[in-house]
């Protein structure tokens, strides 16, 4: 009875509906749908009347009110798409089309074989040794079987027909039996891809996998959607349809990735795949790349990871360990890909300035297309879950009338979109990280490669430290940006899902909720404009900071000579206080913005509820839980938005940085001419010239230069400082900006620097510099150039490793090497900077007349000195005077124009004189020493017999050991990040008081949140007609308020955290600052200046993983901070591709670590994201399955919003645990630099010397032997002498002989490993090194100038008056060489002005003229001839006139009296220097 009444009223109803839409049904549905409704009519007439009244709510009903939708939506929109047949008849004319397609394919394939059957036979015989069957072409097999059983089966069973929504038997069979045709020929084609030997599957048979999918989801979503408004139970055809689409689904990934995964074993016996029909070569050497050899189901899954895991577990991984990255990931794939988009962009814009943000636009486009696209899959996902709550609620309070199938059915929808959503997300944020890194490596490659072309003038406007910035800090938030810019195409597809969700469940409630949403997000215009002004005052703090840092590291052992340690150590801590106060203005307003966002889901649910209120919107439950899980869904976007616009100003800031510095002036290839060496006499021809190192400067650095040099020539270049010596070779290298002029030069060149560039690595490497081993070359090269005898003292011979810029070997050794490295390269000119300069005179002979003159006798050769008795064997000698060429000629052609020359030849001359007058009244000289003292302090003839004795007996058995290195390898902790980490970080920070707070707050936050959702699923009734708990004021009153606490919590925690965090990172920076600068020399000497570097700049990334990552991100930094240093001798010597491929080398290093270490945490993610995905989908079908009342619906469905979010949720705490460990690696290498073995302190209170000590300045050496580390051999042994106070020593020795490490081993540079040295009856060892190094003074071999003023150098301690300051400047003649830099001068003028007891120079005047070595001696004979002085030298002029000579060889002593006593022993080794100087000065005088 109730049946037939609910089918009368269905058909008033309908009856109704059908007279006011007239005839539209036919129209829609055509015949046999009329006909379906009048068999309906009838059955009902028959009595049967639940079939009648199921046939006429399916057909009628739903046609009528269809046809209504139409004519309000003009007759077109869902009614029509949601028709049964038309689906069918749509798929039926796809097939017909996609037949017709396949018909004419197989023509043209058919024509093709028959024109190339001959050929095809060959190709074919060729490979008969079996084929390997890849994943994907099996399942393609098993997918396509499946297909094509279920369709057969659909034919074979008549219930299906009855079962099929579409009525039409014509239509049902046509598009069954078009299905199974077309299956039956796709499993042929596929028999046959093996025989062609097709890698990728034809394109026709992925397209129509594509289309396939299509169908079968459509087919599926509109069974699903009949079911459910006709409250239908599962029937066969609905499990064929979801077999389907499984099968066509997995078709549609193997259509995408496109490979068969086919390998053919060919005859040679290696199995490879065919690429195009060739061959794809491996290189056996090639590490094995898992990612590239991976499946579609590998890929999917990261499964591809395995075998890497399997290692992991068994061992701690090494870089070795660890697989290669793909081909299209790797920087020698990428760098020239980026090449090419920047010229195909500056082609087609016209410019010479590409713009760098259309050309990483046009790199990224293909990628971040995917990505977006998946982005957006992902967003719509997770709105299914929200959106289907209200009906799961509804199905469980009206459970009793609804099938459990109904309840399974939305149990599988929310399981496949969490399925789809998961798999999406993790496939994008994958792509995404990948796509970052490939933008990393492009960017990075092209920063260092810029780095070798840039012009002297962008050179100086850009340090070290900033470019160091441009690659670790501006790149990284670039490739930032590639992982939010999905953001930007997820924001409209959650905001607008939200809000067709919510006007679902609310109706004009959602209008509310959009504008309070818009409101929301338009706080963030203040808070990012605010932001963007904070971001670039970090970033320009940050420059400053690591320019200093970088200028302090680079010449720490200055610093520490001259006591300005402490000095310089406040400077940095200032500048970190500017930067400190920028970034804790960043946080605090992060902090605020953080309250916000986590307080708008509260501030956009109170409004949305109270504005359903006052609307009279009834709030039942499902609703209220559906809007709920919106919400809180909506969040996502609404806290994504500040990160992206963060994000876009860092990005916009870093991006500008680095396409400004892209676009800074390179070296220009139109300053030089190459001319071939068959069409020109000459090797260098330069006309007219005029260059300078600034293209705007109004006067020229060279002006008039008119120079021929013919093949084969000698030309000697000098000049007195500054006169534009250095500068002429750099024009001809093409370093300078020509003005004006020509200039050619004609086939290779060589060139070694005046301040010498040494590579870290072995010395071979640094001679062989990149060019093949030869025996007889090397040879001949290391005797040329006088090194075999420091290869038998060194460690390991020749392969010795050398630390950074050369610091564990003597200036005279680097010179020789790099001079080494020229000469190996057999080029066609040397250009040569000053290369005697800093050997001693024995050694600067022999490299004369064996090199110069000898290995390079047929060799075009320009080489600048200052040692006149060099001069005469030249072809050429040029003048330089103010940039111009003020004499050229041969030696004798000079001397007679006496208008210049011969100034530098009197000042040679006077110093000559000076030698030989003391070689002359040597036998007639007394001793001004008495017999007294010379007994009690000097070394006796006995001592030295026996100390040469023992050298002789005693070699080193340090010699031996081959394997010493100085610059080992960089530590690395290995298993767990250790709980003392985590404590020491905790606990930085006032004892971790405040974590307890920080924790407490997180706590109540999330309570209160629950609470509050708590309360208004339990207190909202479950259906409209159920009376409320209390009333809906108060309801809403008790939810603000819990709402509001929670968001107060959140403000606690974010302002606690910013204050914690900042504190915490201040103190860190503060340790290792401290400990890095307290640091012996000894750490600096072993320890690459990038590595310190990167301490600062570590990119976090799984445990070991990123351990390497960080590790292999050092030598990156350090490699490019020494080719911006010898970027200059790069250029010359044409090796710039080898360098720029070294740096691909290492950038693919750090990417194989980084790569395989994001994999690891999608790897896990995935399967964190499954495993939450079924323990979900488990709760509800429990939920689903249990008996009503077990568990009220509005809990329950409070449990789905929440279990919505459980894969979200449980990913984010695992990867949160596995990224805090990833983030104490930072702090553990952090830790590491802060607990660095100190130097000795800088006060030692209880003993403390004298304000007026040193006062007599007497130096007593005791069995004095220094190493530089524990594990290298001894450089000094058993040195013991005195130097008497008030008198001047001058130490000789052959280069590497000891002489610069006994000045360090007096400033405690280096410690002595047995011995001691008494300074005025204080052992220095005893007593403080601030008060020992500030009261000596020094002039180093290599001084340094510092960024800032002249004031600033002299006095960095701000100890002294101006009048003072002038007083010293024109002293040193310094009025108008403060422009050159002339740091000799300089380092004088800081020695005048603290005027200690003791003055040491180390090669003082090494590398200037005669007439400035002249200045720099008055000067000092004049300051401080009531001083002691210990002096260094090459020159023997400034050593001939000490008091006594002390001689070093081979680290011990050799010689130590007067020069007089020295000069009476003819066989002395100082006597045989004074001769063999004298001879070759005065076979110059002749």
């Amino acid at each position: 009875m109730m049946v037939s009444r609910c089918c009368h009223s269905l058909r008033s109803v309908s009856d109704l509906i059908s007279e006011i839409v007239g005839g539209v049904e036919t129209a829609v549905y055509g015949d046999e749908e009329m006909r379906a409704i009048a068999v309906a009519s009838r059955s009902s007439a028959e009595g049967e009347e639940e079939l009648a009244c199921h046939n006429l709510v399916t057909a009628r009903l739903s046609s009528s009110q269809i046809a209504v939708a139409i004519i309000l939506q003009f007759q077109s929109g869902w009614s029509q798409l949601s028709s049964p047949c038309l689906w069918d008849n749509a798929s039926i004319l796809l097939q017909l089309g996609f037949l017709g397609i396949l018909l004419l394919h197989f023509v043209w394939i058919t024509m093709q074989s028959l024109c190339k059957q001959g050929k095809k036979v060959t190709v074919e015989e060729k490979y008969t040794n079996g084929i390997k069957f890849g994943l994907s072409y099996k399942v393609s097999i098993a997918c396509s079987i499946l297909l094509l059983g279920t369709h057969i089966m659909m034919l074979l069973t008549l219930q299906n027909r009855r079962e099929a929504q579409c009525k039409s038997e014509v239509t049902f069979l046509s598009s069954e039996i078009t299905q199974v045709i077309i299956l039956a020929i796709t499993l042929f084609a596929l028999y046959k891809i093996p025989n062609r030997k097709y890698i990728k599957f034809p394109w026709i048979l992925r397209t129509w996998w594509a289309c396939c999918f299509l169908l079968s989801l459509v087919r599926t979503a509109l069974d699903a959607h009949f079911m459910i408004i006709n409250h239908d139970h599962l029937r066969v055809r609905n499990f064929a349809d979801f077999l389907g689409l499984l099968a066509s689904t997995c078709l549609l990934g193997i259509s995408i990735r496109g490979k068969t995964g086919i390998v053919f074993d060919i005859p040679n016996g290696f199995t490879d795949p065919l690429l195009n029909g060739k061959d794809e070569k491996h290189s056996e050497s090639k590490r094995n790349c898992l990612y590239g050899k991976a499946t579609l189901f590998q890929l999917v899954t990261f499964s591809w990871l395995n075998p890497l895991f399997a290692i992991g577990i068994k061992k701690t991984l090494n870089q070795d360990d660890i697989p290669d990255v793909d081909t299209k990931d790797s920087a020698h794939f990428l760098s020239p890909s980026f090449d090419e988009i920047l010229k195909h962009v500056k082609e087609r814009d016209g410019t010479e300035m590409p713009s760098i943000y259309r050309t990483m636009f046009v790199f990224i486009r293909k990628k971040a297309t995917i990505n977006a696209f998946l982005a957006v899959i992902s967003a719509a996902a997770s709105y299914v879950g929200p959106y289907l709550i209200n009906d799961f609620v509804t199905f469980l309070t009206e459970k009793k009338t609804r099938s459990l199938a109904s309840g399974y059915l939305i149990a599988l929808g929310f399981l496949g979109a969490k399925m789809v959503e998961t798999i999406a997300q993790r496939q994008w944020i994958f792509g995404a990280r990948q796509l970052g890194l490939r933008l990393r490596v492009a960017l990075t490659s092209q920063i260092y490669k810029k780095g070798l072309l840039l012009s002297s003038q962008s050179r100086q406007s850009r340090t070290s430290g900033e470019i160091i910035n441009y690659m670790s800090v501006d790149v990284q938030r670039i490739t930032d940006f590639v992982w939010y810019v999905n953001t930007i195409w997820q924001l409209p597809v959650q905001i607008s899902l939200a809000i067709f969700i919510l006007h679902t469940n609310l109706g004009p409630g959602s209008l509310v909720a959009l504008a309070a949403t818009f409101i929301v997000m338009a706080c963030n215009i203040p808070i990012t404009r605010v932001q963007k002004k904070y971001q670039s005052k970090i970033m320009e703090a940050k420059d400053d900071r690591m320019k200093a840092t970088s200028e302090v590291l680079q010449n720490i052992k200055i610093l520490k000579l001259q006591a300005w340690d402490n000095q310089y150590l406040h400077k940095l801590e200032s500048l970190r206080r500017t930067e400190y106060n920028s970034i804790w203005k960043s946080l605090r307003l992060l902090a605020t913005s953080t309250f916000i966002f986590w307080g708008s889901p509260t501030f956009i649910s109170v409004v949305t509820f109270g504005g359903c209120v006052l609307m009279g919107i009834p709030l039942i439950a499902g609703r209220v839980l559906s809007a709920l899980a919106t919400f809180r869904m909506l969040q996502d976007p609404i806290f994504k938005l500040p990160d992206l616009l963060s994000t876009i100003v860092q990005s916009k800031i870093s991006a500008d940085r680095v396409a400004s510095y892209l676009q800074e002036d390179e070296i220009r290839s139109n300053a030089i001419e190459f001319v071939p060496k068959d069409q020109t006499e000459f090797e260098v021809e330069i006309n007219g010239g005029k260059f300078s190192w600034d293209a705007e400067s109004r006067s020229p650095t060279l002006d008039g230069i008119q120079l021929q040099v013919k093949r084969g020539m000698k030309v000697a270049i000098c000049g007195t400082v500054g006169s534009g010596k250095s500068s002429l070779l750099s024009c001809i290298l093409g370093e300078m900006t020509k003005l004006s002029g020509t200039a050619k030069i004609s086939g290779t060149k060589a060139y070694v620097p005046q301040s010498p560039w040494i590579l870290s690595g072995n010395v071979k490497d640094n001679i062989l510099f990149g060019n093949p081993y030869d025996s007889a070359n090397y040879d001949r090269t290391i005797k040329a150039c006088a090194l075999i005898k420091d290869f038998e003292l060194f460690s390991a011979g020749d392969l010795t490793e050398i630390g950074e810029r050369g610091i564990n070997i003597s200036g005279g050794q680097k010179q020789r090497i790099q001079i080494a490295r020229a000469v190996y390269q057999d080029a066609d000119m040397y250009l040569l900077d000053d290369p005697f300069s800093a050997v001693d005179a024995h050694t600067g002979s022999q490299l004369f007349e064996e090199c110069l003159m000898g290995i390079l006798k047929d060799k075009t050769t320009l080489y600048v000195t200052h040692q006149v008795e060099f001069l005469p064997p030249a072809d050429l000698i040029l003048v330089m005077q103010n940039g111009r060429i003020a004499q050229a000629g041969t030696f004798e052609e000079l001397l007679k124009q006496n208008i210049g020359f011969e100034v530098l030849v009197g000042a040679h001359s006077q110093a000559l004189e000076s030698v030989l007058k003391v070689e002359s009244s040597s036998k007639a000289s007394q001793n001004e020493i008495s017999d007294e003292e010379s007994s009690n302090d000097l070394m006796s003839s006995a001592e030295l017999v026996h100390a040469k004795h023992d050298s002789e007996q005693k070699p080193c058995v340090e010699i031996k050991e081959k394997d010493a290195r100085l610059v080992q390898d960089e530590k690395r902790e290995k298993g767990s990040i250790g709980k003392k980490v985590y404590w020491s970080y905790l606990t930085i920070v006032k004892g971790g008081a405040l974590v307890p707070i920080i924790i407490l707050a997180q706590l109540s936050f999330q309570v209160l949140q629950i609470a509050s959702n708590y309360w208004m699923a339990w207190s909202c009734p479950t259906t409209g007609g159920t009376e409320l708990i209390a009333g809906m004021n108060l309801i809403l009153l008790v939810y603000t308020l819990l709402a509001v606490g929670s968001s107060l919590c959140m403000l606690v925690r974010s302002m606690l955290v910013a204050v914690t965090g900042i504190m915490t990172s201040q103190k860190l920076f503060t340790n290792m600052l401290h400990s890095v600068l307290r640091a012996p020399m000894e750490f600096f000497d072993s320890t690459p200046t990038g590595r310190i570097l990167n301490r600062r700049y570590y990119i976090p990334t799984a445990r070991e993983l990123a351990r390497l990552a960080g590790i292999q991100l050092a030598p990156i930094l350090h490699h490019f901070a020494e080719s911006l240093s010898g970027a200059a001798t790069i250029r010359a010597f044409d090796q710039k591709d080898r360098f720029i491929d070294a740096n691909l080398s290492l950038i693919d290093n750090h990417s194989r670590s980084y790569f395989h270490n994001m994999s690891a945490l999608e790897w896990l993610s995935f399967r964190l994201n499954q495993l939450s995905n079924f323990v979900f989908a488990f709760s509800l079908v429990l939920l689903v399955t249990l008996p009503e009342g077990i568990i009220h619906p509005s809990i329950a469905g409070l449990a789905v919003t929440y279990g919505i979010n459980l894969n979200a949720q449980q990913a984010s705490v695992i990867w949160s645990i596995c990224n805090a460990e990833n983030k104490m690696i930072s702090v553990e290498r952090i830790l590491q630099y802060s607990n660095i073995p100190s130097e000795a302190p800088s006060v030692i209170e209880e003993c403390r010397p004298p304000n007026n000590w040193p006062e007599n300045g007497t130096i007593c050496f005791t069995n004095l032997q220094i190493r530089y580390a524990e594990h290298l051999p001894s450089i000094l042994k058993n040195i013991t002498c005195t130097f008497p106070g008030r008198k001047k020593v001058g130490v000789v020795g052959r280069t590497g002989s000891g002489k610069s490490t006994l000045i360090q081993a007096i400033f405690r540079i280096v410690e002595p490993s047995m011995g001691s040295i008494i300074i005025d009856d204080v052992n220095i060892s005893k007593i403080g090194l601030h008060d020992l190094r500030s009261k000596l003074s020094i002039i180093p071999q290599e001084p340094t100038m510092f960024e800032g003023t002249v004031r600033g150098n002299l006095d960095p301690l701000d100890q002294y008056s101006d009048n003072e300051i002038w007083e010293v400047l024109n002293k040193c003649q310094l009025g108008g060489l403060v422009r050159e830099k002339e740091e000799k001068l300089e380092a004088t003028g800081r020695a005048l002005l603290k005027r200690s007891r003791i003055l040491i120079l180390d090669e003082a005047t090494a590398s200037v003229d005669s007439a400035t070595d002249g200045v720099i001696q008055k000067i000092i004979s004049q300051e401080f001839k009531d001083r002691t002085i210990v002096t260094i030298a090459h020159r023997i002029h400034t050593i001939i006139d000490s008091d006594l000579v002390l001689v070093l060889s081979e680290g011990r002593i050799a010689e130590f009296d007067t020069p007089a006593k020295l000069l009476e022993r003819d066989d002395s080794f100082f006597s045989r220097l004074i001769k063999e100087y004298s001879m070759r000065s005065q076979g110059f005088n002749s």
